[in-house]
């Protein structure tokens, strides 16, 4: 009985032994985003980076070339309800500005920057899909401009190539 209410406990905490599937599925969407970037030429420097003054977290960070990129990693198993990378509204964009300002404060001089945004979709059936938005934003603007042309990689080539 004890240990039944302190498992149960445990798992609402999200200490339990196992994992909500949601949590999962972001988590193997960002561990297939990293691979992506590395075979894309992206050097990484931070996964999931934090810090103390602000709540929130940068998925991921890494150059591309010259050019230091915050990347945020949205992962979903079907495009049913809306597009992944829909879901950087004003208000991840605003708290992805914050986090990066306070990344760049430890920077020297301080580096070309920008925001990407990946979206991975994981299907049963299927290889990932992935598809890259370089500079998805930008650290004024308050409105995505996406654009038309992500990089993508298909479940049928499996590289990089340019969606119209």
């Amino acid at each position: 009985m004890i240990t039944a209410a302190l498992e149960s406990a445990a798992r609402r905490l999200g200490r339990g032994g196992t994992e909500r599937a949601h949590l999962r599925t972001g988590r193997e969407g960002e561990q297939e985003a990293y691979y992506f970037l590395r075979r894309q030429g992206y050097t990484m420097v931070a996964r999931n980076w934090r810090s103390l003054p602000r709540k929130g977290e940068i998925d991921l960070i890494g150059w591309d070339g010259g050019v230091l990129c915050f990347i945020e990693v949205k992962t979903r198993s079907s495009r049913a309800v809306a597009t992944a990378e829909a879901a950087v509204d004003r208000a991840k964009q605003r708290e992805l500005r914050s986090m990066a300002a306070l990344y760049l404060r430890r920077c020297h001089p301080r580096p070309a920057s920008r925001f990407d945004v990946i979206s991975v979709y994981l299907t049963a059936a299927a290889p990932p899909e992935i598809e890259l938005f370089k500079n998805a934003f930008s650290w004024r603007s308050m409105s995505a401009k996406r654009r038309s042309s992500p990089i993508c990689q298909t479940p049928a080539d499996r590289g990089p190539r340019w969606r119209y």
